[in-house]
């Protein structure tokens, strides 16, 4: 991920939901805490607050709580993101308030950072902890030679497959993109599907893009380049078209709906291409179990990276927090040590671990549901690789309506329309989108 200079971001302006809230109010949400001086570590004891909407995410500070005698944690649901929790949060901020830590997905960070929203972790030490980390996921939480928020999880992505459904055809498992389409038209044959392709959810598409070389948005001094129509891009789109086209893959459900928990359970679809996350909901699949394993990544033949990832929550220190050290030494504790991990895992079931060395005690073993297979060391732990996965991706600050256009192009595909149509369109969309909020952007030179 390319960081931002500190001219080009603050010349961006703010997301739509963190302009309309903070609007005109003297908070600390709308002057920066980073121009003021650093906050001391307190004499005596702190109390932290967490909003977040990771189940189970209580148990986990419980156990840290068990371990101070000086901090303790509170954890407060709120809903997800883009579900209300984002607007929550805007709102805590604008009048003075709200909690220490917040779940921000990595994908809606710069929006926190544009609004002031969140602390500059390096003015406490946190380049001190960079080694710990997944230096991709570190990099989406850097910008303008600061550090705001320590990765929480992510999801490097894989196929789960039946290889019973294969067999059924004498299958092998692809290994390209090129091969997953040829085994799909078996199987289409065979009346089963290859995978599904959500018309309403652009962000997995944008992680094919990803894998394939994509660089949708780059910061430059004066201002953002867009290229949503580079050759990796519609090579992904033009072949979704044609998946979709030859019933490959189907657009009426996506991945962990009820129609989709039904074909599975039927044996009607053969795989799902998703993030490591997926295998607790391929757990939920009736009757399942020893019928699923698990495999790279097909890949783009000759171009493109082993991997992607979907999905992926940072824990970010808010511009209110009175104790931001004591505040970070818990967020790197709760992503790094093995007690946290652990814990993540067990009562969250969060995604992979950002943590460089540490994927946690039940990821190292082998899987009885998987028919035995280790797969989180053999296929998840090389997808986390540096080589694997794209270092030029970066989020910008309107993600979210962002994939909302695209989603909405999308849409068009079943009346007849393409996904390489939608592409170039949302691209432009896109354009006057961030030109009608004052942000300087202009498409890439072909």
């Amino acid at each position: 991920m390319s960081p931002l200079s500190r001219r080009q971001l603050l010349s961006l302006g703010l997301g739509a939901s963190a302009a309309a809230v903070l609007a005109g109010c003297a908070t600390p949400g709308t002057t920066s805490v980073n121009t003021l001086p650093t906050i001391p570590p307190a004499a005596g004891k702190v109390r932290l607050e967490y909003w977040a909407w990771l189940k189970g995410l209580d148990q986990v500070t419980d156990l840290y709580n068990k371990s101070q005698d000086r901090v303790q944690v509170e954890t407060v649901f709120i809903p997800g993101g883009n579900a209300g929790g984002y607007q929550k949060l805007y709102s805590a901020l604008a009048a003075g308030a709200g909690p220490d830590i917040a779940q921000v997905e990595m994908r809606s960070l710069p929006e926190f950072l544009l609004a002031n929203g969140v602390v500059d972790l390096k003015r406490y030490g946190a380049e001190k902890y960079e080694e710990l980390y997944d230096p991709t996921l570190w990099n989406q939480v850097s910008y303008t030679g600061g550090i705001y928020a320590v990765p929480q999880d992510s999801g490097p992505m894989g196929m789960f497959y039946q290889p019973a459904v294969f067999d059924q055809v004498g299958a092998a498992v692809p290994a390209t993109w090129d091969e997953w389409a040829a085994v799909g038209s078996e199987l289409k044959g065979a009346g089963v599907l290859m995978d599904s392709f959500p018309l309403a959810d652009a962000s997995l598409f944008a992680a094919y893009a990803t894998q394939a070389g994509a660089s949708w948005f780059t910061a430059e001094d004066d201002g953002w380049v867009i290229d949503m129509t580079d050759d990796a891009t519609l090579k992904v789109a033009a072949f979704f078209d044609k998946a979709i086209d030859d019933g490959i893959v189907t657009t009426a459900y996506g991945a962990y709906t009820p129609a989709w928990f039904s074909a599975a359970a039927d044996g009607k679809i053969a795989s799902v291409v998703t993030g490591s996350w997926g295998d607790a909901l391929i757990q939920g699949v009736s009757g399942a179990e020893g019928k699923w394993r698990v495999a790279s990544m097909p890949t783009w033949e000759g171009t493109g990276y082993a991997s992607s990832f979907l999905g992926g929550s940072t824990a970010a220190i808010l511009a209110n927090s009175q104790h931001p050290q004591e505040a970070l030494e818990f967020a790197v504790w709760m992503t790094t040590t093995p007690e946290g991990v652990n814990a993540l895992i067990e009562f969250c079931g969060i995604g992979w671990s950002p943590a460089v060395d540490v994927v946690g005690t039940l990821r190292e073993k082998p899987s009885a549901f998987f028919s035995g297979q280790n797969y989180n060391q053999e296929v998840f732990v090389p997808a986390t690789e540096e080589s694997s996965q794209n270092q030029d991706w970066s989020w910008w600050p309107v993600t979210q309506q962002s994939f909302n256009i695209l989603s909405d192009g999308f849409r068009g595909k079943a009346s007849g329309g393409t996904l390489v149509d939608a592409v170039a369109q949302a691209e432009k969309d896109i354009i006057s989108v961030m030109q009608n909020k004052g942000l300087s952007i202009r498409k890439a030179s072909a």
